[in-house]
């Protein structure tokens, strides 16, 4: 939990940028559907690159993705400071400028320290929350329950819900999903379970987002709201041409790029996220590899990999992919 000097530091942050601080609206948004990007929080010389993050946020928007998460596993949300998510939520929406809508990703082993983070971003004008289960505790379904009621009631705006298992040690179930369904407010869930991703098929009560980039297409075909794949930093005109082509029934096409994009997916799940996703955007020339410790820099061989996974891919059509 940040300590009151950094929620001295943030209460600064929050007045000197009121600019881009939002008003309650009357009602409440609709629910998210599409490609939304989980943005990584850039750095430089062991800080977040504001700059940087403006330019990326900027690329993605052009690129034509449907929205972005913030602060989420591959944005290193755990890793800053309560001051540093303000500022840099600041930033990316100055960037943004409504073009797309924002979520941010908070989470945490205590309620109450959720809470808080929900209270402070509630002052910027995000589409709403990434919220994982309590990590580490392995909480029982009740307790996941109260757990989401109460970060729900922090909040007017509406909460996606975040399963996985593999960082959390908790898994949301597709029979608790729906019941926290009930919820006015929760209204989505990133599942990265592809079990669950299979149960939640077709589900009515929930627009169900794909978080496993290897399972995306498939997700996908089956009708799936939409997806955020880590993996579309990386050429974003491609998963968007993916989606375009299930969209519009072209399964043939799509299983096809899919396979041109599946060397690229694999490469960057070899090493913990989002390291290898910043290895391949500074070979593409978008940011800096670099990550916040104890997150150490990707492998030689993984960058030779990444490499040449990324000249193996098909060539932009029409407008190339833009340099930071």
């Amino acid at each position: 939990m940040p300590d009151t000097d950094d929620f001295a530091q943030a209460d600064d942050i929050g007045r000197l940028l009121a600019p881009a601080l939002s008003a309650r609206p009357p009602a409440r948004r609709a629910p998210p559907w599409g490609l939304w990007l989980p943005m990584v929080t850039p750095m430089r010389d062991g800080e977040p690159d504001l700059a940087c993050a403006q330019r990326l946020a900027t690329h993605y928007v052009e690129a034509g993705l449907h929205g972005l998460v913030i602060l989420g596993t591959t944005g290193e949300g755990g890793l800053l400071t309560e001051a540093e998510r303000l500022s840099f939520t600041a930033a990316v929406l100055e960037a943004v400028d409504g073009a797309v809508p924002v979520l941010a990703g908070v989470g945490g082993v205590d309620t109450r320290a959720v809470c808080e983070q929900v209270r402070r971003l509630d002052r910027f004008d995000l589409a709403g929350y990434l919220v994982p289960p309590p990590y580490y505790l392995r909480a029982s379904d009740e307790g996941m329950a109260w757990h989401y009621t109460r970060v729900a009631a922090a909040s007017w705006r509406p909460l996606m819900l975040y399963n996985v298992p593999q960082r959390t040690g908790s898994s949301v179930s597709p029979a608790l999903a729906c019941r926290l369904a009930e919820h006015p407010q929760i209204v989505a869930i990133k599942e990265c379970d592809r079990n669950g991703l299979r149960a939640l098929a077709g589900t009515q009560r929930l627009a169900v987002f794909c978080g496993e980039d290897a399972a995306l297409l498939d997700h996908l075909m089956a009708g799936g709201t939409g997806a955020v794949p880590a993996c579309a930093h990386i050429r974003p005109d491609l998963f968007l041409r993916l989606w375009q082509l299930v969209q519009t029934g072209r399964h043939e096409a799509a299983r096809a790029l899919f396979a041109q994009l599946e060397p690229l997916i694999r490469l960057m799940f070899l090493e913990p996220n989002p390291v290898p996703v910043k290895a391949a955007l500074a070979l593409s020339g978008l940011a800096g590899a670099e990550a916040r410790r104890p997150l150490m820099p990707a492998s030689r061989a993984l960058v030779s990999q990444l490499a040449q996974a990324l000249e193996a891919l098909p060539a932009p059509a029409g407008q190339a992919a833009c340099a930071a």
